[in-house]
């Protein structure tokens, strides 16, 4: 019976040096990994880019549809209204993002950095830029 005692608190011994020796290895990976630069945002990939060149490719015109006008434009937010996010980042110049949801709420960091087609017609931007909000609904 000692000699069994003396097996499990070896055992639990090993066990426990495994565990800090996994905690300082991953403390480590993580402590190197944020020295380096944080990855860039995913760029839309070409499948995407070419079929949202055109709203009416399809046939079909989005209920909303929202054009970088500049080389960045900032955060552009779609969601669909009571649903799921759509979109939340900063977009590039020329990058698309359109959604044929019924309802869209949509929030724009700065209007006037972006070109907002909602059912197809162009939505100018309020005021000077700057915030805007609004939900675009489907005719």
């Amino acid at each position: 019976m000692g000699i069994a005692r003396l097996v499990l608190l070896g055992l639990a011994v090993l066990a426990f040096v495994v565990l800090i020796a996994f905690g300082v290895l991953s403390l480590i990976g993580s402590l190197a990994s944020d020295t380096e630069a944080p990855p860039a945002p995913p760029a839309p990939t070409q499948a995407v880019r070419s079929s949202l060149a055109s709203p009416s490719a399809a046939g079909r015109v989005p209920t909303v549809l929202v054009e970088c006008l500049r080389e960045n434009c900032p955060t552009v937010f779609l969601k669909v209204t009571g649903g799921d996010v759509l979109f939340d980042r900063e977009m590039t110049l020329g990058e698309r993002f359109q959604s044929f949801d019924p309802k869209v709420d949509v929030v724009l960091a700065d209007s006037a950095a972006v070109r907002v087609q909602v059912n197809g017609a162009v939505r100018p931007p309020a005021g000077s830029g700057g915030r805007e909000e609004f939900t675009a609904a489907r005719d």
